[in-house]
């Protein structure tokens, strides 16, 4: 989809007005202006091919969820929705957020429905989001579709930020491994090369491995930096394509000492989305795709989707989803207890409590957990350097004793 700047006229009040709207071409950008209720009087296509521009025009996810809380409280207080939109625009300090708040707006004044008006901004408001709202419209809780949504944003945002932190710690470390070796290799291994053939002598075998490697990176840096590059690429490209997907998400799933934290992730991710979407009315079938797709995982994408066909052919939920792999036995398990009592999306969100405080014990033992594995890995990469070093000169030194 492209942005466009527009300026045009409301048709019955003959206002100028002017805003962005979002496109497949500029044609279809005036088609969707003109079903608005206004007569385009200029479109042109925002140039967004650079980093920084896209950068720039980026919503956070922040700025999505001080607008969804907003907007609630509006919606909640009785305001008409045009005027709650508006007053959250007015409110918003991000302009990227700014512009999609009034272009939905136009598009709520022009008569579509506010989940379609937010399903034009599609890379801002995900699947989960659109589902709730036009499930809250339809049964007349939007306010409560829309806190829900801001809770769990938040939830989300916290959970990523806990992470992000757990792991500052153990990149420090791995940062100061890298700067360590970079120093011997540059600036002691050649001392002692210099050393030893100033003595006439043959250099060990370890020391003079290490003297290969540290002529390999200091002539030929630039080799590294390309193949380096290509590896990049072409891991990028690859993760792109299905069976790239599979593997990248099969990864995270078997990846020791986070395997569990990535598990527990996902299932609190379909569990919590479940609750919500069936909470407001959405229908089963529709709930676990939308909760599929909510866990971003690829394989546990597919796995969920085979499930929902299992419950399109009159299977129970719970049977659907206990033998697929990597999904943990809670979650089967209260979902059957839900479908006895009739109140499924209450126990899916006991489970996601459960996995919630599981995962919050897992984040605050991660850098617990990498400490130990990085000092072995540190321990033993400089020990092959010190051997290549040290050892020499003291055989040196006992050779002239």
């Amino acid at each position: 989809m492209k942005r466009f700047n527009y300026k045009a006229v409301e048709k019955g009040t003959k206002k100028q007005i002017s805003g962005t709207i979002q496109a497949e071409n500029e044609r279809a950008a005036g088609k969707l202006l003109v079903e608005q209720g206004y007569v385009p009087d200029k479109i042109e296509e925002i140039d967004e091919e650079g980093i920084l521009a896209k950068l720039a025009n980026k919503v956070s996810t922040k700025d999505r969820i001080i607008f969804t809380r907003q907007f609630a409280t509006l919606i909640g207080a009785g305001l008409p929705m045009s005027r709650s939109l508006r007053t959250a625009a007015e409110q918003s300090t991000s302009k990227p957020m700014k512009a999609v708040i009034e272009d939905v707006t136009a598009s709520v004044e022009a008569g579509k429905s506010l989940s379609d008006s937010l399903a034009q901004h599609s890379d801002v408001f995900g699947d989960v989001y659109l589902a709730l709202v036009a499930a809250g419209e339809v049964s007349g809780t939007l306010d409560v579709a829309l806190a829900r949504l801001a809770a769990q944003d938040e939830k989300d945002a916290s959970m990523i930020s806990e992470i992000r932190g757990a792991m500052v710690y153990p990149g420090i470390i791995f940062v100061v491994i890298i700067v360590v070796l970079a120093f011997m290799m540059v600036e002691v291994v050649p001392e002692v090369r210099t050393l030893y053939e100033d003595m006439g002598k043959t250099l060990p075998g370890i020391t003079q491995f290490l003297v290969n490697v540290s002529d390999f990176f200091t002539n030929q840096w630039w080799v590294v930096l390309l193949v380096i590059a290509a590896i990049a690429y072409s891991i990028n490209v690859y993760r792109k394509t299905s069976s790239g997907k599979r593997l990248f998400a099969l990864f995270k799933l078997n990846i020791p000492l986070f395997n569990t934290l990535f598990q527990r992730l996902y299932m609190t991710r379909f569990a919590r989305t479940m609750e919500m979407l069936l909470g407001t009315g959405v229908s089963m079938l529709d709930a676990m795709k939308i909760s599929a797709r909510a866990t971003n995982n690829y394989y546990m994408e597919e796995q969920f989707l085979e499930a929902a066909e299992k419950v399109k052919a009159g299977r129970p939920l719970s049977e659907s989803i206990a033998d697929l792999d990597y999904v943990l036995p809670l979650v089967p398990q209260m979902i059957n207890i839900g479908e006895q009592s009739g109140k499924i999306d209450e126990m899916l969100g006991k489970a996601a409590e459960v996995y919630e405080n599981e995962l919050d014990e897992k984040i605050a033992n991660i850098s617990t957990m990498i400490e130990p594995v990085l000092m072995v890995v540190m321990a033993g990469l400089i020990g092959i350097v010190i051997a290549g070093t040290l050892l020499p000169i003291y055989s040196l030194v006992s050779s002239i004793g």
